[in-house]
């Protein structure tokens, strides 16, 4: 039995983190994630409704996303991607897809 939060959470966190530490403030709206394994993995896909402020640090956070470290304790971020991005000029919601596997 799994102890402490799950992937999905720990994401969340790791994300909003990452955000921050870019000098991006963001809000997690809806979150979904499914089961997945291969035929050597298993983990989760994610789909992440986020939002924030439009801005220079937020753009430039998330041109860098798909390399960004986001330590997930027990998990791998295996893959992450801006699915989808809508702004104006206060906000930007955007879609983040992800797939995280768990360490052996």
């Amino acid at each position: 039995m799994m102890r402490g939060p799950g992937a999905a959470r720990l994401l969340e966190r790791a994300l909003t983190a990452a955000a921050s530490r870019a000098g991006a403030s963001i809000a997690i709206g809806a979150a979904r994630a499914t089961d997945w394994q291969s035929a050597t993995f298993a983990g989760q896909r994610h789909e992440i409704t986020v939002e924030g402020e439009t801005g220079p640090a937020l753009d430039r956070w998330l041109e860098t996303l798909a390399e960004a470290d986001l330590p997930l304790a027990g998990h791998l971020v295996a893959d992450i991607a801006v699915a989808a991005l809508a702004r104006n000029a206060a906000r930007t919601a955007f879609v983040i897809e992800a797939l995280t596997v768990e360490e052996s």
